[in-house]
Parts: structure tokens; C-alpha cells; sequence
């Protein structure tokens, strides 16, 4: 099939462009013409054929859609960017996604929509008994998550064949990444890690499986991969050779817009979960080589300055020793 991706150079784009071509689909993505964007392009292997145009140009959205069988949205102006320029994210997210279904809608046959969506449209639900089910409401509680439930509505009243995807924590496998906010997530916090790969997994299968059209999907790690915070944090920590991070160091009350989620339907449809977090942990730990044994050496200094980061580890550092 002829399958395009928007947003296909960032981490999930970039493992479904894999995927697509792997199972010998023909791919296309579609993304800003930027330098990093062009760079991640060329270190491209497999077979994929680069579009260059903005989401929110018509003139742009109209030839990479025409021919296309299937379209993966992806292209979304993700958090901390969609707080901190809520109009330049809602013209990306909001406005882009209704002019890609206005252009898919002229092409004859009209391709079909996988629209990528987030658990995290579920709000704040820790009070709640998990897992989370595609029948419970949604309560977004910031514009990024607004905007996935306005799209969501925008992709089910388009008259297009779709199926909506909302993603688990789905991590880079990759090494760097640290920031502040990782601190400001209450360690007893339900979350679910889901694999890059294993969405790509899911997203490539739903392309032909006849039995996806149509729904709500959930897309998570499984049983395998529900954690809590201070453990998902922790378990990297120690891949890392720097040792866990003590409670003290995250907030004790804050919205966390994740939890458990019944994945059996979309496992059952689409059988993409084939890695777990303790498998992402020591893909981590291996990518570390031979630095992994030099860490511990300077684990004390990184731990410090870890914990220096953190906004409560300090207030609470603070407050004993006055």
C-alpha cells in the first residue's frame, strides 16, 4: 500500500517509517523543511520518499496525499511547546489536522486515516481504579490534550475510514533527553511504558487489519509494562549505573495525566506487544557500552547534580537545615 506519515522524522514517526517499509509497504513522510528534519532524513537506510511542506498549507497537504492509501497523522505540536504557544499549536494541531482531512477528502478513492492520539486525554484519573478503558471519558486538561480530543471528533465526523490510536508513554531509545520536569510527577503514579517499536508494530499492522476500522484503540506496553513512576524512573536510573532517586525528589501532589490501560482489544487486533520495560532498560543499558562500568566512578557527582534539578529536593534539602 502507498502510506503516508506526517510528523515521520520524530521518535514515533521515524520507528513507523521503519516498520511501513519493513513489512514492503511504499512510505512516504511528510515534515517541515528543517535542517534537523533533513539531517534525520538522510541517515535514513530503508527505502522512503521525503516530502517537504507545512501541515497547515494546503498547497502543501494536497500532492503528498494524492495517491496515498492510508494516512498516519502524526505531525502535533507536542508539551512544553503547545503551553507555552497555545496559538501556534493550535493552528499546527487543530487547524493542520482539518486541513489534511479536507485534502484527503478530494483525492478519489479517499485514503484512510490512523489518527495518533495519547492516554493522556483521560486527565487526571489516579483517583480513579485503573486500568483505563476506551469507555471512559475523556477529561483533557491542557491544550495539547484538548486538542487530540478535538481532532479525535474532527477524524470520526470526517465521512474518512479511520481508526484512533492513543499511546502509552512511548520514550525514545535513546540516551539523553534529562529535564527538570521529570521531577514533577508524584512517585506512586500509575504509568504504562509502551516500546517505539511495538507502536510501530501496532501502526503498521492496523494498516491492514480489516477489524481496526473504525475504533478506539488503546496502545500500551501490557501487564509487563505497568509501572509506578519511582520505579519507571528508577529502573532507568540504575540501567544508567547512577542508582535510583530518592522519593523526596518529586512532587507529592500534582496532576498526572496517565494510568494502566486494558490494552486486551488492541493486542487481540493488532499483536504488536513484543518488548517490555525491563527490555527498553537494558537496551539502554547496553547502548551505554563500555561507559556503563565508568559511571559508577562519577555516580555521586551525577546524583548530586540530578537532585540539584529538582525544584522539591530543594525546598525539602532546605527546610532541614534551618
Amino acid at each position: 500500500m502507498n502510506v503516508l506519515v506526517t510528523g515521520g522524522l520524530g521518535n514515533v514517526g521515524r520507528n513507523c517509517l521503519a516498520e511501513l517499509c519493513r513489512q514492503k509497504h511504499q512510505v512516504t513522510s511528510f515534515d517541515l523543511s528543517t535542517a534537523p528534519n533533513r539531517r534525520a532524513a538522510e541517515r535514513i537506510s530503508f527505502g522512503l520518499r521525503p516530502v517537504w511542506g507545512d501541515i497547515r498549507s494546503p498547497e502543501d497537504v494536497a500532492p503528498a496525499v494524492a495517491g496515498q492509501d492510508v494516512v498516519v497523522h502524526l505531525a502535533f505540536v507536542l508539551p512544553p511547546a503547545s503551553e507555552d504557544r497555545p496559538e501556534l499549536a493550535r493552528d499546527i494541531n487543530v487547524n493542520g489536522t482539518t486541513n489534511l482531512l479536507q485534502a484527503m477528502k478530494v483525492v478519489q478513492p479517499p485514503p484512510r486515516i490512523i489518527f495518533i492520539s495519547s492516554f493522556s486525554v483521560f486527565g487526571d484519573c489516579q483517583l480513579k481504579p485503573p486500568p483505563r478503558t476506551v469507555a471512559d471519558p475523556v477529561e483533557p486538561m491542557d491544550n495539547y490534550n484538548r486538542h487530540k480530543v478535538e481532532c479525535e471528533a474532527l477524524v470520526r465526523q470526517s465521512g474518512l475510514e479511520w481508526v484512533i490510536l492513543r499511546l502509552a508513554v512511548v520514550p525514545p531509545l535513546t540516551l539523553g533527553g534529562f529535564s527538570p520536569k521529570m521531577f514533577d510527577i508524584p512517585p506512586n503514579t500509575r504509568i504504562e511504558f509502551v516500546h517505539p517499536r511495538d507502536v510501530a508494530l501496532a501502526v503498521a499492522n492496523a494498516v491492514t487489519s480489516p477489524e481496526a476500522w473504525g475504533k478506539v484503540l488503546l496502545i500500551g506496553g501490557g501487564s509487563g509494562s505497568q509501572l509506578y513512576y519511582r520505579d519507571f524512573v528508577g529502573r532507568m536510573t540504575e540501567a544508567m549505573g547512577v542508582g535510583r532517586l530518592p522519593d523526596e525528589a518529586f512532587a507529592d501532589c500534582a496532576s498526572a495525566y496517565c494510568d494502566w490501560l486494558d490494552t486486551a482489544e488492541s493486542q487481540q487486533l493488532l499483536r504488536y506487544q513484543q518488548s517490555s520495560f525491563g527490555d527498553f532498560v537494558l537496551e539502554v543499558a547496553r547502548m551505554l557500552g563500555f561507559k556503563r562500568r565508568l559511571i559508577p566512578l562519577m555516580a555521586p557527582l551525577i546524583r548530586r547534580w540530578m537532585l540539584n534539578q529538582s525544584p522539591h529536593y530543594r525546598v525539602r534539602t532546605r527546610r532541614e537545615t534551618t
